[in-house]
């Protein structure tokens, strides 16, 4: 089985995806004059900017929860396995994605507004939807919707669910069945209390995760000040084949740098968007700015920070494509979270693998937490025709499944099946959202004229040319003199 899932991940995860999903951001950064640049305030301005409704959730919790998905198992072990199988150069090309996936993340995530509906009250976006309504292309829609199921549902919780077990049972001995049985309980309770519930557990457990995280690695960082130049250099010269040791394999710092950094941060392969759509904004490019900064701190901040504590205490492993050591600084332990935990604790003795195991507990459970969202929501764009409410009901019983399951599998096959899910769904979304490119940078153009006249900026799609936005041309017509008050919009479908 792992020996198939290994040769579709090779044809997935070609030399093309990776040109994919680099040209892609590029072209979308020059495109947008790097606004990843030119609005960085903007973007931590927007963060706190808006309030929640009946329907919708505000702008900070969209974002908890699009970290939540973001921040995961992928921010540690992800990184101990770029930097052992692509060397220190695999850093930088983690931070060349982020950069230019920000405008990535900022084009879908506003198409997700755009083309967002409000289905029971709630709404729903994300690539199914535009792709239906934008490109107006219902079985690519479909196969987006049952293939994102399929992999938030089913392939992408094992390996989080594995990184917490492992982390547990070498920092505390805790038996991965136990551990794999008390994260489906807490799952359970929180998918079984919807939407608010997930944003209400997002907005208070993401950000007291990723900071606590960071601040213990700028202390480690700190009192290794010192050797923080040699650092950056090692990063700079690997990654472009400069370095006496790792030249050799550049084209294996590029391949797990790119890999890792879009499992990492999400960007353009389509899971942002769903939790940037339930947003309540007055514009889609305002969460779409907010997203973009999601990706920095997902990879910037959360990711860097792991790969300065391993790299700048020598804490860290090298491979040669066939196997054979280039540098081995942790003895005996393969990449994945025990080899972070083994460094960490050398590091800090009696302290650093527990501390890696707490924070993939909130890492990777959160991430759990948000797949389970991203599935529902392409159920619910399943269901609009046809209510088939048990859906929803197999779907949390196969992720409180899939949960406890992937606590006890081979890391090898939760990773394996990870990559395959993540690389599926970014074919289809950057594929579409090359297509839809236009719509997003009108949505831009527009909320800068009016950022620029002083205004706070509000979508109205007919006067931009933008049909199918059907969510917004209700609620403009609602917000008309003379209106019915308190009228809410009504659910539309876009067809």
């Amino acid at each position: 089985m792992n020996e198939l899932v290994n040769v579709i991940n090779g044809w997935v995860w070609s030399p093309a995806l990776i040109a994919l999903c680099l040209g892609a951001g590029l072209y979308f950064s020059i495109r947008s004059r790097f606004l990843q640049l030119r609005h960085v305030r903007e973007m931590t301005r927007l963060m706190m900017d808006g309030k929640s409704s009946d329907q919708g959730v505000s702008s900070f919790q969209a974002l908890t929860m699009t970290l939540a998905g973001r921040v995961g198992t992928g921010n540690i072990a992800g990184v101990a396995t770029a930097i052992t199988f692509g060397g220190p150069g695999a850093v930088f090309w983690m931070w060349a994605v982020a950069f230019l996936g920000a405008s990535s993340a900022f084009v879908e995530s506003t198409l997700g507004q755009v083309y967002k509906e409000s289905i029971d009250k709630q709404f729903r976006g994300g690539p199914a939807f535009y792709i239906e309504k934008g490109l107006g292309i219902k079985w690519y829609a479909v196969l987006f919707a049952l293939v994102t199921i399929v992999a938030t549902g089913v392939l992408l919780p094992g390996v989080q669910a594995n990184s917490i077990a492992e982390s547990l049972k070498t920092a505390a001995g805790v038996d991965t069945t136990v551990t794999g049985a008390i994260l489906a309980i807490a799952l359970a309770f929180i998918i079984f209390g919807g939407v608010k519930r997930i944003a209400s557990f997002a907005e208070y457990v993401v950000p007291f995760m990723a900071l606590g995280y960071i601040v213990v690695a700028c202390i480690i960082v700190a009192l290794h000040i010192d050797q923080l130049p040699n650092v950056l250099s090692l990063i700079f010269t690997s990654a472009f084949g400069f370095d006496a040791a790792f030249g050799a394999i550049i084209g294996m710092a590029i391949q797990w740098g790119v890999k890792r950094g879009v499992y990492s941060n999400e960007a353009g392969q389509g899971t942002g968007p769903h939790a940037s759509s339930a947003a309540e904004v007055s514009h889609p490019a305002k969460q779409g700015l907010v997203q973009g900064f999601s990706v920095y701190v997902d990879t910037l901040f959360v990711c860097s920070a792991t790969a300065f504590m391993l790299l700048i205490t020598g804490q860290y492993n090298v491979q040669a494509p066939d196997g054979s050591p280039m540098f081995t600084g942790v003895q005996g332990v393969a990449a994945g979270p025990g080899y972070v935990q083994t460094a960490l604790e050398n590091i800090m003795p009696g302290f650093g693998s527990l501390f890696v195991a707490i924070a993939l507990l909130f890492f990777a459970f959160t991430t759990i937490v948000a797949y389970y969202y991203i599935a529902e929501t392409n159920i619910a764009y399943l269901n609009r025709a046809t209510k088939r409410g048990w859906l929803t009901f197999v779907l949390k019983l196969c992720m409180i499944a899939t949960t406890f399951y992937g606590a006890i599998k081979t890391a090898d096959a939760a990773w394996a099946l990870g990559d395959l899910g993540v690389g599926l769904m970014a074919w289809l979304n950057i594929a579409a959202i090359l297509l839809l490119r236009n719509v997003a940078f009108k949505c831009l153009r527009d909320y800068e004229a009016q950022k620029a006249q002083g205004k706070d900026p509000v979508f109205d799609p007919v006067a931009l040319g933008i049909a199918n936005a059907d969510y917004w041309v209700t609620r403009n017509a609602a917000a008309q003199p003379g209106a019915q008050a308190g009228t809410a919009p009504a659910r539309t479908t876009g067809r």
